[in-house]
């Protein structure tokens, strides 16, 4: 039997639908368009009736801000169509309610569909229904769904027939091969295919489908970078500095004995790195036969003690999937960058995203045939990179999208990340004959498939529709675990070799392993039933790993995976014979030489012609300077993108030490990310990252470019603290598909050799990289390409920002004396770079900027707007030159007493001015109103990406009901709560030395180790219970020992995360479902009403206490409409930044060392953070002392404005608490602190809550 359920947002809840009616109407046009519903559909197979009807209010949906009917409410004339995932697409939502449903009934998961049900109203035409539904149906992912009741949801999988054998393949001619290639959809070209039909002669056999499928994948451009590997025959060169840059690349190839070598764009792209460790240079690589990310050796100071750790970086592009299926292709952009240094057993800790995109501000009408509008497409990207690293846990330092009308070719969706583990955890040996190959993590379906051949071809109109399975689904929850995993260094130490499961599934996954294998498909746990053994040999499903193991390890490292609720299983064993070996039903389909397989194909040449690079100009016109900086800072490569940032988490790892904006009103944009090494205690380690590239540069001169790229990201890194002798870079090539086109081929040979000179020249070596070649629609390409990241470890206290600290400081410039049209001379380079090296070290530097896209005049403006503060110029300063390109020139904010740096032959050093108390900026003979340029700053992107309040600012008067809340305009400021005539609890008994703390980790949880962490410090004990749920008696038993532990514990702490993924449209039902359970719920009342305990909640551990009754009323209990609730935010994202809360009752023991008025700066970090209540319920908690923080403005008001209330919580409440103060739910994440954290943005971050929890106990 199949139990349907209907569930729509009431009115004030229903902000989702609101949205996209402003979007359809206003974005595609739909005028007539005057209402649009949403309806979540579920349909469930599988439980009874009772069961059912108990989930309806909890799984399902939630009484305070849903209506739930069995029948489909009446659509009052409207259109009505549904939508729903296509078969074999992973749906997180159904996913989850259906993990739900078993934590409630401790049984077998059922079968769960969800759909989406959109009810238009208004006088529509059928061209106006079509519109509508071409805009929010991508056929990559999605389809037009049945209005009809389901009889069942079992899908018939027919059994796959046995793997073809291709008959006929030796005797193809050259037309047949072309023939057999554009049918079978392969990557590779005719020559690779005529060199797989010598070898299968060789080898006496018509090969199999499943071998021409992986070879293909092996060979790829994206697996083995064919593009890169491509010897160049006659290189012709018309640039002068190209060709001097190819001569001086000839003579490092003599000097390193290489000239045997291919000549190839892939040895110009590493000889820098050779060359530099070669003269003693880079001495740190950690060097080994593993295919992991790049890796270093470095020191890292644990709790005052010096030990030997590896950081690992790496940058991955998920360009083609992001273009055709953008909320999946860009989360698993993220995904993918993670398993590289996941794989080599580090913990990953901070990202950074570098994107391209074209003007989103376009009418959609404007869009491209075969192609999704600009807007839907950085949008909902964005969506998806966010959601993931939001999920997984993962800390975004810094978000920058670059805008350039190439990129509507295709898009550029980069994600880089860095990681880092202690030495002694990483084992590396080769895998011996009788190895176990275990694949770890999750199932295999058919997402993905073709992903690395799909990424390597050129693409037109047709792309969007035939693509659809070479899109891959993340599923962030199941990597976290992995993640959890391979932190433990037990786990870690039985690892020889590990390798990610990324393109090409466990063909190249288990592959690349070892020479000899013997790959047992039908081992492979599955998705569904129907998979044929080649979709079960090249599946790229996410999150999964595979690792060799000694025979002997494996049941003990299968044990540790359980542990963390992972899946585990042995599908591989080493051979001595090097022959990759593949078995399916019994049957052998693949069985070829690992030599043939590592030949990547037969030889490829080109010849190439490299034509003159072009002048670069880019100007901001204008009579007069305030006409040209108004135009500049409403450049969209210059704007505020706040708006898109502020939806990534950045500070989740309490590691973060520069926000992603910075000052009092967290504007000035860091020119780095940096975070503190992720070492279970305290550091004062950090690692930086900084990018460098300007597309319209590149375009024009694309050796130019690429060296300023280089010279950018240095420099960028140098101003953030770091120091130039302890950076590497690792690059990003995208270029058009090139073709046989000699001078298509010219541009990435000069932007390469514009990199490598750059790292001769700096003495900073690439280490690694990523190249996409394939940036070609139709007759549309990519520009130019080469993204720069430098990267570097380093301390904590030379870490600086750019915002300006306080007026009338001294602004001084510090240039290369000279420069080669925009390419700064190398002396005056590296003398400009050591001299704000060490004006950081001896703490003269207040603030360090450095110019980019929009010269010194960008740079000043931004360093402005943090703290408000104005500029006054010198009088000698000209227009001309604060627009000019000035890529390794530095802006520092002097120290009262600090000692202006002396120019020399090769370095400029003047004083450009001071700054001042007036946000003006004074330059040329004008004065411009800094108030006016900012709000073109700010406003020039907002409709694409809005994060403040409109003027009608939400009230927090109580309105007439709960759902009406969010309907009611009034004023800013709303009341300040102060309670003080709470009575201290006192506890009865002794104190106890170490109070004992469980944490329950669930599926999605990211936040235990923080809030461990903060417990510990404070004096606690910490137990973390990894919740299982792999089968039905996982959950019975995690039930019954979380209720032990309870039992033996003094306080119970809900992490936050993202459980079940916030799914079923709605945060926490994973946690509350399973604290339903009834010997859980009672080992909670036993705690606080039989033991004197505690509990606290953060974030989606407040939103599970809201949600089980336990604050406000103290209990666990059922919903009704009456309750209140933590919902989505007014904006309708995710909203990650700091924000002041303001303590307003002194009732509750975790408040106990604070006094009422005390303000704190916390992180915050949620998509359903808006708290509502009835105005009845509202009074009883203003008048218990149950409201415990409020959100406050910089001047300790509560306010209503986004600046201040991220989420639009009535009254402006941040945390409460249970009528006796006992229990504490709060939104800001209080356990992510610690020294030397976000050091561009003031205030006092230290709020001692786990202390007072302690203290409880232990005084």
């Amino acid at each position: 039997m199949v139990s349907r359920v209907y569930v729509e947002k009431k009115p004030g809840f229903d902000g989702a639908a609101q949205a996209l009616a402003h979007e359809l109407r206003d974005i595609v046009g739909v005028e007539r368009l005057a209402g649009l519903r949403l309806l979540n559909r579920y349909d469930v197979e599988g439980i009874s009736e009772e069961l059912f009807a108990r989930c309806v209010p909890t799984v399902f949906s939630e009484p305070q801000s849903d209506v739930a009917t069995l029948e489909m409410p009446d659509a009052r004339g409207g259109v009505v169509f549904a939508v729903e995932y296509l078969p074999g697409q992973f749906d997180q939502r159904a996913d989850s309610a259906s993990e739900c449903i078993q934590l409630i009934s401790q049984g077998a998961r059922p079968e769960v569909r969800s759909a989406t049900v959109y009810v238009l109203e208004g006088a529509l035409s059928d061209e106006d229904v079509a519109a509508i539904k071409r805009y929010v149906i991508n056929p990559i992912e999605a389809r037009e769904a049945s209005l009809e009741p389901r009889t069942t949801l079992r899908m018939e999988q027919p059994v796959p027939a046995d793997v073809e054998v291709l008959e006929g393949f030796l005797d193809l001619d050259e037309a047949g091969l072309a023939a057999f290639l554009s049918e079978r959809g392969l990557a590779m070209d005719g020559a690779d295919l005529a060199f797989c039909q010598r070898y299968f002669a060789e080898e006496g056999r018509n090969p199999t489908i499943t071998e021409i499928k992986m070879i293909d994948t092996y060979w790829s451009d994206h697996c083995r970078h064919t593009t890169f590997g491509t010897r160049l025959a006659d290189v012709r060169i018309d640039d002068d500095a190209v060709r001097a840059a190819y001569e001086r690349y000839l003579d490092l190839r003599r000097e390193l004995g290489r000239e045997e070598k291919p000549v190839c764009l892939m040895d110009m792209g590493t000889i820098g790195a050779r060359w530099l460790k070669a003269r003693g240079i880079l001495t740190g690589l950690d060097e080994s036969e593993e295919i992991n990310a790049c890796t270093v050796k470095c020191k890292v100071d644990v709790d005052g003690e010096e030990q030997d750790w590896l950081y690992l970086f790496k940058n991955e592009t998920h360009n083609h999937p992001t273009e055709i299926e953008p909320f999946g292709g860009a989360a698993t952009c993220v995904g993918g960058a993670i398993r590289d240094p996941l794989s080599g057993r580090s913990y990953v800790y901070q990202a950074m995203r570098v994107t391209g995109a074209a003007d989103p501000t376009v009418p959609v009408g404007e869009t491209l045939a075969g192609k999704l509008p600009q807007r839907k497409l950085v949008t909902t990207a964005a969506a998806g990179y966010s959601s993931y690293g939001n999920q997984i846990g993962l800390a975004t330092g810094q978000v920058n999208e670059l805008y350039h009308p190439g990129y509507a070719a295709k898009r550029m969706e980069i994600g880089a990340v860095v990681g880092a583990t202690p030495a002694d955890h990483v084992r590396r040996e080769t895998p011996a004959p009788g190895d176990v190959i275990v694949l770890l993590g999750g199932r295999t379906g058919r997402d993905g498939i073709g992903g690395a051949t799909g990424s390597s071809k050129a693409h037109t109109a047709g792309s969007l529709e035939s693509c659809g399975a070479e899109v891959q689904k993340g599923n962030a929850p199941v990597e976290r675990k992995i993640q959890r995993l391979f932190r433990r260094g037990e786990a870690c130490r039985l690892i020889k070799r590990c390798n990610d499961f990324g393109a090409g599934g466990v063909s190249v996954a288990v592959g690349e392993l070892a020479d000899g294998l013997l790959i047992d498909l039908d081992r492979v746990p599955k998705k569904y039933d129907g998979l044929d053994g080649t979709e079960l040999a090249i599946s790229e499903s996410q999150e999964r790993m595979a690792v060799a193991l000694a025979a002997e390890d494996v049941e003990a490292f299968l044990a540790l995976a359980r542990e963390e609720n992972l899946e585990a299983t042995p599908i591989a064993e080493v051979t001595e014979e090097a022959r990759v070996h593949m078995t399916w039903r019994g049957q052998t389909i693949v069985d070829v030489s690992r030599a043939f397989l590592a030949s990547n194909g037969a030889p490829k040449q080109q010849d190439v012609r490299v034509l003159p690079g072009s002048a670069y100009e880019r100007t901001w016109e204008g009579g007069s300077l305030a006409e040209r900086m108004e135009a500049l800072v409403s450049d969209l490569n210059v704007c505020s993108n706040k708006g898109l940032s502020e939806r990534f988490d950045s500070t989740i790892g309490a590691g973060t030490v520069l926000m992603p904006f910075g000052g009092s009103r967290q504007l000035t944009p860091a020119l780095a990310m940096a975070a503190k090494l992720p070492v279970l205690g305290e550091t004062t380690t950090a690692s930086g990252m900084a990018w460098g590239f300007n597309p319209y540069l590149t375009q024009a001169d694309p050796f130019a470019g690429s060296y300023v790229a280089v010279v950018e990201s240095v420099a960028k890194l140098v101003a953030s603290g770091f120091v130039r002798a302890d950076m590497y870079l690792t690059f990003q090539e995208y270029f058009e598909k090139l073709r046989d086109v000699p001078e298509r081929w010219g541009k990435p040979v000069a932007a390469v050799l514009g990199a490598l000179m750059a790292q001769v020249d700096l003495g900073v070596g690439a280490i690694g990289g990523k190249d996409s070649m394939s940036g070609s629609f139709e007759d549309l390409d990519v520009p130019p390409t080469l993204v720069s990241f430098a990267t570097a470890v380093g301390p904590v206290d030379r870490v600086t920002s750019p915002e300006f600290k306080g007026a009338g400081h001294r602004i001084v410039r510090i240039a290369p004396a000279s420069y080669a049209g925009v390419r700064p001379e190398v002396a005056g380079l590296l003398e400009a770079l050591s001299t704000v090296e060490r004006l950081i070290g001896e703490g003269a530097a207040l603030a360090v900027s450095t110019p980019g896209y929009g010269g010194a005049a960008e740079a000043l403006f931004k360093m402005c707007v943090g703290n408000a503060i104005g500029v006054a110029l010198a009088d000698g300063v000209t227009a001309d030159e604060l627009f000019a390109p000035a890529y390794g020139s530095f802006l520092v904010e002097m120290a009262d007493d600090a000692t202006l740096p002396t120019a020399t032959e090769h370095l400029r050093v003047d004083e450009l001015g001071a700054t001042t108390e007036a946000y003006v900026f004074s330059a040329c003979g004008e004065a411009l109103d800094m108030a006016v340029l900012q709000e073109a700053w700010e406003g020039a992107l907002e409709d694409v990406f809005p994060y403040r309040s409109s003027t009608d600012l939400r009230s927090a008067e109580p309105a007439d009901s709960a759902a009406s809340l969010a309907d009611v305009g009034g004023p800013a400021t709303v009341e300040t709560v102060s309670f003080t005539s709470a009575a201290p609890l006192v506890r009865s008994g002794g104190p106890l030395a170490r109070p004992r703390v469980v944490i329950p980790v669930f599926p999605g949880t990211n936040c235990e180790y923080d809030s461990a962490r903060a417990f510990e410090q404070a004096g606690a004990v910490v137990e973390t219970l990894v919740i299982n749920n792999l089968t039905p008696d996982k959950v019975a038993e995690s039930t019954a020992e979380l209720a032990r532990l309870i039992g033996n514990s003094q306080i119970v702490m809900l992490p936050g995360g993202f459980s079940g993924g916030d799914e079923p449209d709605g945060s926490a039902k994973f946690i509350t479902a399973f604290f339903r359970a009834p010997a859980v719920t009672e080992a909670v009342r036993d705690l606080l009403q039989n033991r004197d305990g505690l509990m606290l909640g953060i974030c989606n551990g407040f939103q599970a206490l809201v949600k089980l009754g336990l604050v406000p009323f103290g209990d666990i209990r059922p919903m009704d409409e009456s309750c209140p609730t933590l919902t989505f935010n007014d904006i309708g994202r995710h909203q990650s930044r700091l924000v002041r809360t303001r303590v307003a009752s002194n009732l509750s023991p975790w408040l106990s060392r604070c006094e009422v008025g005390d303000i704190h700066t916390v992180p915050i970090s949620h998509g359903e953070g808006r708290f509502v209540a009835s105005p009845e319920l509202l009074e009883d908690l203003r008048a218990n002392g149950q409201i415990a923080t409020q959100y406050v403005d910089e001047h300790g008001v509560p306010s209503m404005d986004l600046s201040a209330n991220p989420n639009g919580s009535v009254l402006a409440i941040e945390g409460i608490t249970s009528p006796d103060g006992r229990v504490f739910g709060k939104m800001g994440h209080s356990e992510r602190r610690g020294d030397g954290l976000y050091k561009n943005v003031p205030g006092d971050r230290f709020q001692p809550i786990f202390e007072a929890g302690v203290g409880y106990f232990s005084e």
